[in-house]
């Protein structure tokens, strides 16, 4: 009657680490994106025609191979099956660690996680939540109406970024954002290179909590300027 319980918990420990090699790998496709968007958002600070026309330059990237907004498509579709597979792995590893230990601890150990890894359950919530809002502002037509026009039709991304970040509650909404994003990607790049065998040695945990700590400022950071730039006139 043992072996098969042994063997069960082996099979059970493999996907797990499969689940998490998924979750890792989903998380840096992510962690990647948001880089490149990011510089694509700092462009607005070399003014409206060369933040536009970067962004006309997406919607061409690939052609004549590929067809107009080819390249936006298909990242579009990356970045869907990415979130589906992060998402899912996440929820199944919680279960999991749900039904490993159906009874809380009486009395909480301090594990020598990050802080930032408290947040990460209602901090993904929180950013897919922002990720559609985000979605139908930019992508989809604008929350802010004030014109009449909408998304692409209006035919001005740099416009309509100023059009946004210059009502403040907006970019409140976008600042809070940031800021679980930041403390997303901090532990999310940690958890990572745990899982990726980066951290077996105290100098590589040192390491990888400067990385993670790093990306998160870097990239929370990087996306505030804009916003907040615009809100003080800096960028109009």
């Amino acid at each position: 009657m043992t072996r098969p319980t042994l063997v069960e918990g082996a099979r059970a420990s493999r996907t797990s680490i499969a689940l998490k090699l998924l979750m890792a790998l989903s998380g840096l496709a992510f962690v990647g994106f948001v880089l490149g968007h990011m510089y694509g958002n700092l462009k607005a600070f070399s003014g409206h025609d060369a933040f536009n026309e970067y962004a006309h330059h997406l919607r061409e990237l690939g052609e004549p191979m590929l067809p107009h907004m080819g390249f936006i498509w298909i990242m579009r579709g990356g970045l869907l099956l990415a979130l589906v597979v992060h998402v899912a792995c996440a929820i199944e590893l919680t279960r999991r660690a749900r039904k490993a230990r159906p009874v809380k601890y009486v009395v909480k150990k301090h594990t020598g996680a990050i802080p930032a890894s408290r947040l990460m359950r209602w901090g993904g919530l929180t950013l897919f939540l922002f990720i559609v809002w985000h979605l139908v502002n930019f992508t989809f037509g604008k929350v802010n109406v004030r014109s009449g026009e909408t998304g692409d039709a209006a035919g001005d991304p740099y416009n309509l970024l100023v059009d946004t970040f210059d009502v403040w509650w907006m970019t409140l909404i976008y600042l809070a954002a940031m800021a679980m994003l930041g403390a997303h990607l901090h532990h999310g790049v940690w958890s990572s290179l745990q899982t990726l065998g980066l951290t077996s040695t105290a100098a590589s945990r040192a390491r990888a909590k400067t990385i993670s700590f790093s990306i998160a400022i870097l990239i929370a950071g990087g996306f505030s300027l804009v916003p907040i730039a615009v809100l003080t006139g800096i960028i109009d």
